[in-house]
């Protein structure tokens, strides 16, 4: 077995992962990631797509942006469709001038590797963690590392969470009485923003990834599975529910999701730390999932250098609660029948004070603190 000595170990190379491993070896931090998964598998994997701005903020002034900066696109409205009418939320307009940038999580996850790999820190993949020992060692089958600190950014199935002892450990599941199928498809056009369509036969949404490529979701039955859903009847819903929307081509990655949320509590013990999935788990509705874990990332990175590690667990949580509401009332109008939910829409989509504060909150640009190292 191979042994080694590190100053921050870190179990994932998501983005919270690999931001916060960017930032602290380019502060002069010693950092060993280990990744369960090999490197090809990590960095294909289609997830989110919106990134806020000041999320690219800090990614910018890290010097981890320039890729993002030259190809993504940014947007600043989206759309509600109901009841045949298009009701359009300028929350660039809304909120002084805050847009989102699309830019797909494998797309940055690969320029975050790849930024490892020219100053010569590549992460250890396909080299799963077995366990956190003693809160401050990492075991793996052919690794060990011992941490002055272990960052857990390993996701819901991870083994950082676990490392907490059973009497400390608190984890609050909320399950949502809504499953979406997602999938992606190729696009005649580029998605110009989201799509929300609330529809007698269920939500459906569309979320731009790629000038080729978008992400849809379907609202489907409880206990569905991609079998469920043939090509056939995911082209016919989405025709229906998006009243025609674009022509597509071929469908990739159809799964399902059982829409849940998930909060494990501490995200501190001694030496141990949680971060991203983690940590917590939201729904994809409102894309704040990415944002959250890398912002988790810039605040460890920013305590780690400058203290204030005692406080990690408070700031997150008061973080979290605040993107979990609005992900909860986001998700919960866009399934409400769509004779119920207009005049809603129509006061978050008509200027005036409920429409900035909604997209202020929707577009990250409310109470929000760019952690700066």
């Amino acid at each position: 077995m191979r042994r080694l000595r590190t100053q921050v170990g870190i179990i994932g190379a998501g983005p919270a992962g690999l931001v916060l491993a960017n930032v602290l070896g380019r502060a002069g931090i010693d950092c060993q990631v280990v990744e369960r998964h090999p490197r090809a598998r990590v960095e294909s994997r289609a997830r989110a797509g919106l990134l806020e701005e000041r999320t690219v903020a800090y990614l910018r002034a890290h010097g981890l942006a320039d890729r993002l900066l030259a190809e993504g696109t940014r947007h600043g409205w989206c759309e509600f469709l109901c009841q045949g009418q298009r009701l359009r939320m300028d929350y660039a307009a809304l909120t002084g001038g805050a847009r989102h940038w699309v830019y797909p999580q494998q797309w940055l996850v690969r320029d975050l590797i790849a930024a490892l790999e020219t100053d010569g820190r590549l992460p250890w993949f396909a080299t799963p963690a077995r366990a956190v020992e003693e809160l401050r060692r990492i075991r793996c089958d052919r690794l060990q590392i011992d941490c002055d600190y272990v960052i857990g950014c390993d996701g819901g199935h991870g083994v950082s969470r676990h490392a907490l002892h059973p009497v400390l450990r608190r984890e609050v599941t909320q399950r949502y009485p809504y499953d979406w199928l997602a999938v992606l498809a190729e696009v005649d056009a580029p998605a110009p923003g989201v799509l929300y369509a609330l529809h007698e036969r269920g939500f459906a949404g569309m979320m731009p990834r790629t000038s080729a490529i978008s992400r849809f979701y379907l609202q489907c039955a409880a206990g569905d599975t991609p079998a469920d859903w043939p090509d056939h009847r995911v082209r016919e819903e989405l025709r229906l529910r998006l009243e025609g929307g674009p022509a597509l081509g071929g469908l990739y990655e159809r799964r399902t999701l059982r829409m849940h949320s998930r909060v494990t509590r501490p995200l501190q013990h001694g030496p141990l730390f949680l971060a991203g999935d983690a940590a917590h788990l939201l729904t994809p509705s409102g894309a704040k999932g990415m944002n959250l874990a890398i912002d988790d990332a810039a605040d460890l990175a920013h305590a780690l250098l400058h203290g204030g590690l005692a406080g990690y667990g408070q700031r997150r949580l008061a973080a979290l609660r605040r993107a979990q509401d609005f992900s909860e009332r986001l998700m919960r109008l866009l399934h409400r029948p769509p004779g119920d939910a207009l005049e809603e829409l129509r006061r978050l989509t008509r200027p005036g004070p409920e429409a900035a504060a909604f997209a202020r909150e929707f577009v990250g640009h409310v109470n929000c603190k760019e952690w700066r190292a």
